[in-house]
């Protein structure tokens, strides 16, 4: 694998229990990179996502990690639970229980691990509610904090699951724009899932599923392709 990559699929299926949800996947994602995957519900999104978060096998083909991509230094952000909106945990408590999968069994956080989440909530804007509960922030301020706690997991990857969903839009555009800004001045690669026109404006490329691979290469590609004509058109419509 080059030393650039950080994920290669080749001819690689993912399912459950003998069912194939997304088949002959072939794609690649090198570091810095902004992969939008698109594509309508149980078009196999997340399926596929599991399988870069390395909780599924590919039941046929291959999905090859570069060596200095540990899985325990993955940032992952899913979509937005009730559990999660009622946790009753301090805002900074939230943020630094990212480190907890490469702490192994160390009992405490580093100064540097201190350092680092208290940067990333100010990075993110939300550096003035550390001390708050986070059940009592708003949907936005919830997953501001929440995308902290997967930036301090994050070494080199940042996977997300349709972060925004339920949102008001307008706060989803912002958070979009934070996005675009942690890709490009912090360097960090992201895979993220997600139905919103406005991830279009953040990623470099875009892999679209409908149980099977229709469109990999750059957004402007993707723009110009049937299926992102088709895709662009549908959304422009649902959103008038």
């Amino acid at each position: 694998m080059n030393s650039d990559m950080l994920v290669c699929c080749q001819n690689a299926s993912f399912g459950y229990d003998g069912h194939i949800a997304a088949r002959g996947l072939n794609f690649s994602v090198k570091r810095g990179d902004f992969l939008c995957i698109a594509g309508e519900n149980g078009s196999g999104k997340t399926t596929l996502i599991r399988g870069i978060l390395r909780l599924l096998n590919p039941m046929e083909g291959t999905i090859t990690f570069n060596p200095e991509l540990k899985q325990t230094e993955v940032g992952y952000l899913s979509q937005e639970t009730i559990a999660k909106k009622d946790f009753p945990a301090g805002v900074l408590e939230i943020a630094l229980s990212g480190n907890l999968g490469k702490m192994g069994l160390r009992p405490f956080y580093t100064p540097a691990e201190k350092r680092k989440a208290e940067e990333t909530l100010k990075h993110l804007g939300v550096a003035d509610l550390k001390n708050r509960c986070f059940r009592e922030l708003s949907g936005g301020q919830q997953r501001r904090v929440l995308l902290a706690r997967s930036l301090c997991a994050a070494v080199k990857l940042l996977v997300l699951d349709e972060p925004f969903a339920g949102l008001d839009p307008l706060i989803s555009a912002e958070l979009y724009q934070l996005l675009k800004k942690i890709n490009r001045e912090m360097g960090m690669t992201i895979i993220m899932v997600s139905h919103d026109i406005e991830a279009s404006d953040c990623a470099a490329s875009t892999l679209h599923l409908q149980k099977q691979q229709l469109f990999f290469g750059s957004m402007e590609e993707y723009r110009a392709s049937e299926t992102g004509r088709k895709f662009f058109v549908k959304k422009e419509t649902e959103n008038v």
